[in-house]
């Protein structure tokens, strides 16, 4: 007896072992519904669509060699595969030569200890943001761009974050605190900005 195709509204966990298992209309609803976000993640940490491009067919390339290896349960799909993606983004930019030394201190290029910045995302205005963003993003380091990727922009918790980077949970808040410090430094040198306003959402600049 053939096997029913998945529904379309089959959950992301029950896609996966049939994507393993061969089913070709299972990776077609996967990739439908997931490529976007894998999409802006990968723009965010790289830069450059191309690149991001790359990243997102690299990405669903090792979902079709690694399904089997998703174990329900212990993270759910969007983490898994932002996991895949930010390993797929490190390879990407070392092998370009763009990747940023890690910095392990918490102090300025000039030697001042950078202040705290709780949201500096909210200090940009509609028209200002995505050029400023991107440009600020892009200069974090890089454990600390894939820490305010997920969390700021792609929105996810802290606990699928830590899902995503393998790591504690405690490791991602450190991680997030040190960025958004490093972001409103990098946004505070340019004084040119008007009123603060609500940033407009992660999904608008994609």
């Amino acid at each position: 007896m053939a096997v029913p195709l998945p529904n379309d509204q089959a959950p992301d966990e029950q896609l996966l072992p049939r994507i393993a298992a061969g089913d070709t209309h299972a990776f077609t609803l996967l990739f439908r519904r997931r490529q976007a976000a894998v999409y802006r993640f990968a723009l965010h940490m790289a830069g450059a669509a191309s690149v991001a491009e790359d990243v997102t067919q690299d990405v669903f390339i090792e979902v079709m060699r690694f399904a089997a290896r998703y174990e329900p349960g212990r993270s759910n799909v969007i983490s898994w595969l932002y996991g895949i993606a930010r390993n797929c983004a490190r390879r990407r930019l070392e092998r370009d030569r763009q990747l940023e030394p890690l910095a392990d201190h918490d102090e300025g290029e000039d030697g001042i200890a950078l202040a705290v910045h709780p949201d500096p995302l909210a200090d940009l205005t509609r028209e200002e943001s995505i050029a400023r963003l991107r440009e600020a993003v892009l200069s974090l380091p890089f454990r600390y761009r894939e820490a305010v990727v997920l969390c700021d922009l792609q929105e996810l918790s802290y606990a699928e974050a830590a899902d995503a980077l393998g790591c504690a949970v405690g490791t991602v808040r450190s991680r997030l605190h040190r960025g958004r410090a490093l972001l409103g430094a990098k946004l505070a040198a340019d004084r040119t900005w008007k009123t603060p306003a609500k940033f407009p959402g992660a999904r608008s600049i994609a």
